[in-house]
């Protein structure tokens, strides 16, 4: 009898285990904005995601590295199985585009539950028409 209950012990333990897994996983870590001239392109991009675990995700912050980059991050939990997306505008400024986007989630799979994002390109100015 005591080995029956040690088993249904371990067994709940191990279920519990099991359903504490929340899964971000983005469709790409890496927007390329590619060469864009400025002034025509509005700057935003969207990094989606899906919730492959089986609680739900919640994304407590998102920030980039400079102020010239502004995500947007959803308000509402993203349920098992749902996908959702986080907006970036990026200034569309002339020169490289190199910033990363850093969003913290209670997701088990990443470490800390912090998710790298990045995006990357050349803004180019616009040449003078004659």
């Amino acid at each position: 009898m005591k080995k029956i209950i040690a088993f249904v012990a371990i067994l709940a333990c191990s279920a519990t285990s099991f359903a504490q897994e929340i899964v971000f996983k983005a469709k790409e870590n890496t927007i390329d904005y590619g060469m864009v001239t400025q002034g025509t392109d509005d700057g935003v991009r969207s990094f989606e995601f899906t919730n492959t675990g089986n609680k739900p995700l919640i994304i407590k912050n998102v920030q980039s590295t400079c102020g010239c980059t502004v995500p947007s991050k959803p308000t509402e939990p993203i349920m098992p199985g749902k996908s959702s997306k986080i907006d970036v505008k990026y200034n569309m400024a002339p020169g490289k585009i190199a910033k990363t986007i850093t969003v913290e989630t209670n997701a088990t799979n990443v470490p800390d539950g912090r998710v790298s994002l990045r995006i990357k390109g050349d803004v180019v100015q616009a040449t003078a028409q004659k």
